[in-house]
């Protein structure tokens, strides 16, 4: 992750009429439909659907899914004999077997719809609104990002703030647990491995930026090259004073010392990873209207299809008061095989030890004007290449958001109305999720004078083309044959759901 310092230079924007009434109608694959005439390139393994007698499920589901494959063979004598099998066997086998309904096919995804950029500066005239004008420019093209001023109206705006208002806000940043540092604690990992894996440059020598790109959270803080020396000092890792440590002064520490110290200071609000309150809105069936106009607009506005939108989290609306901040990260989780996404993990009978955020696209409206800071970075935007390591440079460390922000590549000032969206992940090559997009990296600015109000629509999509269908079936399933008091929780927000506001 190479890190420029020098703002980069825009050019003028271009203009371009889309053409139609209605701009960008959702292709046939995306309309709500049943399922897709066959797999597509790139599809995943089979997962097995959520289901109680696990065994007898297993079982049904591998038997359909061989007369699935049978029939796009064309086989059509092997599902003629299957089903007359099926009948004969029903009919001697009066057991518990017999009522079992065996789980539909999972349906086949269409590719994932990806605006083009064209070149930063370029815009385009959309229309999200019936009867009204939108104008889309691009801002970079690493990440794909994109503003479009007037999204929400002011009226609209003020509504997401007075329902966030109404339905109470929390602190956003989250400590670590008593759990996690004891987790942490217990880690068989030698200090011979552990100095190995900080020191990246393989010198045999840990500097101040090696240990900052791997201590991003500390007890919660956001650690600067200066907490660094203190701690050294503290439990006297750093006999000469360098801010180095070598291997043999990295193996005299006690890491009980430092786990110690970082429990016995606890963070100020100014020098948190994150400083802000925040709480969710509901936009499903049941919301104010206005809530399920705007998540209408994203779909409009994103040409993905109505089951993934429609699917995915709850409107999150944040607020940064004086001296709020939040340091440069990503939306989005790696893509490993030990990680499995939060919002497809109820329905994925898989066990893996870690959970993230699949976060396929990023729509961010700015609800107010911001007196002072409280702009959105990129630090990265458009650099040629993409170094972690060079973040941090003489002591500039071009993710801290409290110090540094005037010296990112990319700066979106907050306008009322105005919605930026980026893509977080890069293309499979295949219509699907790929990898992250180092490039999307961003945080927010220090607000330095008055209150900043922000919202944001995360698009969640699986990696796992075959996770992600099965989760669309399974809400879907739960939608029909309970409605929303079937759902999970997490699935509706049942505290907000009953509002009813008016502009």
């Amino acid at each position: 992750m190479a890190a420029a310092v020098a703002t980069v230079q825009r050019p003028e924007a271009e203009t371009v009429e889309e053409a139609s009434n209605l701009q960008w109608p959702l292709p046939p694959e995306h309309r709500p439909s049943g399922a897709a005439t066959g797999p597509g390139d790139g599809e995943d393994a089979p997962v097995r659907p959520l289901c109680k007698p696990r065994g007898i499920c297993s079982r049904a589901y591998f038997l359909v899914l061989m007369v699935f494959v049978h029939l796009y063979l064309g086989n059509v004598l092997a599902l003629l004999l299957f089903v007359h099998y099926s009948n004969g066997d029903e009919s001697t086998d009066p057991g518990p077997q017999r009522r079992e309904q065996s789980p539909q096919p999972v349906p086949t995804l269409g590719p994932l719809t990806r605006l083009e950029g064209i070149k930063v500066g370029y815009e385009r005239k959309v229309q999200v609104v019936a009867g009204r004008d939108h104008f889309i420019r691009t801002l970079s093209l690493k990440p794909l990002l994109f503003e479009i001023p007037g999204f929400l109206s002011d009226e609209e705006c003020r509504l997401i703030i007075h329902l966030a208002q109404m339905k109470g806000l929390q602190r956003s940043q989250i400590l670590p647990t008593e759990e996690y540092e004891e987790a942490m604690s217990a880690m068989q990992v030698s200090q011979l491995d552990l100095f190995q894996l900080l020191d990246q440059n393989h010198d045999g020598r840990l500097q101040l930026r090696e240990v900052l790109a791997q201590t991003r959270l500390g007890n919660g803080r956001w650690m600067t090259p200066e907490n660094i020396q203190e701690m050294y000092s503290a439990i006297k890792a750093d006999p000469d004073g360098d801010g180095v440590l070598s291997l043999q002064e990295f193996s005299n520490m006690d890491l009980r010392d430092f786990h110690k110290y970082m429990r016995s200071h606890k963070a100020e609000s100014n020098e948190l990873v994150r400083n802000s309150h925040h709480t969710w809105l509901h936009q499903g069936e049941g919301a104010h209207h206005v809530m399920r106009a705007i998540r209408q607009r994203v779909l409009r506005l994103t040409r993905l299809s109505p089951e993934i939108v429609e699917f995915s989290e709850p409107l999150q609306v944040v607020r940064y008061g004086e001296g709020g901040h939040y340091h440069a990260h990503v939306d989005s989780g790696p893509v490993y095989p030990e990680t499995i996404c939060s919002h497809t993990k109820l329905v994925a009978n898989e066990s893996v030890p870690f959970e993230t955020s699949c976060r396929y696209m990023t729509v961010l409206f700015y609800l107010n004007n911001v007196t002072g800071g409280g702009e959105t970075v990129f630090p990265v935007a458009d650099n040629r290449t993409y170094d972690e390591m060079s973040l941090i440079q003489d002591d500039v460390d071009l993710r801290d958001t409290r110090r540094h922000c005037d010296k990112g590549n990319l700066r979106v000032k907050p306008q009322q109305g105005t919605a930026v969206f980026w893509y977080n992940y890069l293309p499979d090559g295949q219509g699907w999720v790929g990898e992250v997009d180092d490039y999307s990296l961003h945080g927010g600015c220090l607000v330095t004078s008055g209150t900043k109000w922000i919202a944001n629509n995360w698009i969640n999509v699986d990696p796992s083309r075959a996770r992600q269908a099965l989760f669309q079936q399974e809400m879907a399933r739960l939608a029909r044959e309970g409605g929303t008091d079937s759902q999970p929780e997490w699935a509706l927000d049942r505290a907000y759901s009953d509002a009813r506001v008016e502009l």
